[in-house]
């Protein structure tokens, strides 16, 4: 797995000084099912507002 996740979203309550995802698991989904096959097409479900 990922040692480093980094996030650009620095309002979540994941997130940590230098863009560091502090989160135990992320969570992406697909927009169409279980592939994607472009970026545009998937979100990350682990974001909560801070």
């Amino acid at each position: 797995m990922a040692q480093d996740v980094l996030c650009e979203v620095n309002n979540c309550v994941h997130w940590a000084h230098g863009n560091q995802c502090e989160a135990d698991k992320i969570y992406v989904i697909s927009h169409k099912g279980k592939q994607a096959d472009r970026q545009e097409e998937t979100d990350c479900k682990t974001f909560e507002p801070s």
